[in-house]
C-alpha cells in the first residue's frame, strides 16, 4: 500500500519540480543512488521498470527507503499496462509513470487513489489524460516534442500541469528553456547519473548534481 497519498505526491512534485529517473539491476547500487539523491534534497524518485526482475528490486528498495529515507516518495516508471501497474502497487509504489497513456492503468490507479502520470505526445492526449483524472501529464519524449510544444499547450490549456522527461539536463540553459515554456516539473535520467560516477560509486557526485539542479530550478 502506498505510504503517500495522491495529493501528497502531486504537491511534492509541484514543490521540488524535479523527479530523478533511474534503474539499476543491482539493489545496493539502487539504494546508494536513492540515498545520494535524498541527501541532495530530492523528495520524489522514479525507479523505472526497465529490466528483468525489476519489481523485485523495487520491492526491496521501497522497504529499505521507508526506514533509511523516510520522506522520500518512491514510485515506478516505464509502466505500459495495467497488470504491471497492479504489481507495483502491491509493492507499495506511491505513483506510476508511463511513456504512453493507457486508460486501463487509470482504472487500476484511481481505484487505489494512486497518482498516474501518463506520457502524452499530443494536445488531444493531454486533454484525454486530464479527462481520465491525471493531475500531472508527462510530455515525452521531451527532446523530440520540444519546449514550443509545452508553450503551445499552456496557451489554450493553462491549467495543464506538465512534467517533461527526455532531453532534460541539470544545466541552467536547459532548465530555463523548459520552465520558461511553462513546464511545471521535469523528470531527469541519465544526465543526473553519469555512467562514470555510477561505476566509480561516486555517490557524492550525484548528491552534488541534485543540489545544483534543484538550486537552478529554484532560482528560475
Amino acid at each position: 500500500m502506498a505510504r503517500f497519498s495522491r495529493i501528497e505526491v502531486c504537491q511534492t512534485i509541484g514543490e521540488t519540480k524535479m523527479v530523478p529517473v533511474f534503474y539499476h539491476k543491482d539493489l545496493e547500487t539502487a539504494k546508494q543512488v536513492v540515498k545520494a539523491c535524498y541527501a541532495g534534497g530530492v523528495k520524489v524518485f522514479e525507479f523505472t521498470n526497465r529490466g528483468d526482475f525489476a519489481h523485485e528490486i523495487f520491492g526491496e528498495l521501497n522497504k529499505w527507503a521507508e526506514k533509511e529515507c523516510p520522506d522520500m516518495i518512491l514510485g515506478v516508471g516505464s509502466v505500459i499496462d495495467a497488470g504491471t501497474a497492479s504489481l507495483y502497487l502491491q509493492l507499495g509504489a506511491n505513483f506510476v509513470v508511463g511513456p504512453l497513456l493507457n486508460p486501463d492503468i487509470f482504472k487500476v490507479c484511481n481505484r487505489r487513489q494512486v497518482a498516474y502520470v501518463p506520457g502524452c505526445g499530443s494536445v488531444s492526449e493531454v486533454g484525454y489524460a486530464q479527462e481520465l483524472g491525471a493531475e500531472i501529464v508527462k510530455v515525452f519524449p521531451g527532446d523530440v516534442m520540444g519546449a514550443a510544444f509545452v508553450k503551445n499547450i499552456k496557451g489554450p490549456m493553462p491549467w495543464s500541469n506538465i512534467m517533461v522527461t527526455g532531453g532534460v539536463s541539470p544545466t541552467k540553459e536547459n532548465l530555463t528553456k523548459w520552465f520558461s515554456a511553462g513546464t511545471n516539473s521535469v523528470g531527469m535520467g541519465s544526465n543526473l547519473f553519469p555512467k562514470d560516477a555510477i561505476a566509480a560509486k561516486d555517490w557524492d557526485k550525484i548528491t552534488q548534481l541534485c543540489k545544483e539542479a534543484l538550486d537552478i530550478i529554484k532560482n528560475i
